[in-house]
């Protein structure tokens, strides 16, 4: 599997991403091509069904390419509108099969070049079956030579990191960076909605669990300003998840059906069938995805429709705790 080798991906990224090859180190490829990646402390969450993980289920969700466009282009667009660097790379460490990459295909955007990312051998060789080009590696070991790229992105599962690893990872960060670069945490925070949507659903309904400590803002904060980085801001930005029907039912059928495959929440399935897990999904993101504003009213899930197509739009409110800073 492709996944696994680490010398075979570098030589692909050779003769059809150049560029990305010239931003690695030989001697961290060449050590790592002699040794398999330290194992995970807790099972590969983002493997195939065979090895017990969701990685199947998540793969079949992202195919949806559009869903978490809205917040993906707004990560992106931070580096890009901060970054001093002369490098376009940007490093998108938690890539899993390489959706960072196809949004910003999607968009025509040529401001930036992603270097896809992920720990996970499986997802590692969905990316490079769907053309992507990606790499093995931790995000607190980086394959990546000192001050070779211009940005780097943690995001969208940044949660999964043990806290005692998290500031390593900003220090590995850090170092990749070119002078003027950006450094881009993204996740959610403590007892947010999204927080309470793990606790209470996906670590029920999903096989692998999810017992993983989100952020605090000063905690995030702290990462970024303890290693170095310049001009941090903390800031919450609109990450919704958007889907479309032919008619309102469909379109909330889909957020359902996204949402069970997105975190692989077999045993609703198990439980309601696919249909009625679908359904449960749904409810259940009503009940969990609401916000309140500053006047007091809440932000729920809409549903809203196109007066000239007749399609069905539904939009799940999500806030995510994103926190930048420039390297020096």
């Amino acid at each position: 599997m492709i996944g696994t080798d680490v010398g075979a991906q570098a030589g692909m990224l050779a003769g059809r991403h150049p560029d990305i090859h010239a931003a690695l180190d030989p001697a961290r490829v060449a050590a790592q091509r002699h040794r398999s990646l330290e194992l995970p402390s807790a099972p590969d969450d983002f493997g195939d069904s065979g090895s017990g993980g969701r990685g199947e289920s998540y793969v079949v969700a992202q195919r949806a390419t559009r869903t978490r466009a809205r917040g993906i282009n707004q990560l992106v667009d931070i580096v890009t509108g901060n970054s001093r660097a002369d490098s376009r790379i940007l490093v998108d460490l938690l890539g899993g099969d390489g959706l960072v990459s196809r949004v910003v295909a999607l968009s025509g955007r040529d401001d930036t070049v992603i270097a896809t990312c992920d720990a996970s051998p499986f997802m590692v060789s969905q990316a490079w079956a769907s053309g992507t080009p990606a790499l093995r590696q931790r995000a607190e070991s980086l394959l990546f030579r000192d001050a070779s790229v211009g940005g780097v992105l943690l995001a969208y599962g940044s949660h999964h990191i043990p806290v005692p690893r998290r500031g390593t990872v900003a220090e590995e960060a850090f170092r990749v960076l070119q002078p003027g670069g950006m450094f881009v945490l993204h996740d959610f925070l403590t007892d947010s909605p999204v927080d309470m949507w793990f606790r209470k659903v996906v670590d029920v309904y999903a096989p692998t669990g999810h017992d993983y400590p989100h952020f605090a803002r000063d905690e995030a904060m702290s990462y970024l300003t303890s290693t170095g980085f310049e001009d941090v801001v903390a800031t919450v930005m609109d990450d919704s998840f958007v889907v479309s029907g032919a008619t309102e039912q469909q379109a909330e059928q889909e957020l359902g059906r996204y949402m069970v495959d997105m975190y692989g929440l077999d045993r609703l399935r198990d439980e309601l069938g696919e249909q009625g897990a679908h359904r449960r999904a749904f409810e259940l993101v009503c009940d969990i995805f609401r916000y309140e504003d500053a006047d007091g009213g809440f932000r729920e899930v809409q549903v809203s429709s196109d007066a000239g197509t007749g399609a069905v739009t539904v939009t799940m409110p999500r806030e995510a705790l994103v926190v930048f800073g420039r390297r020096p």
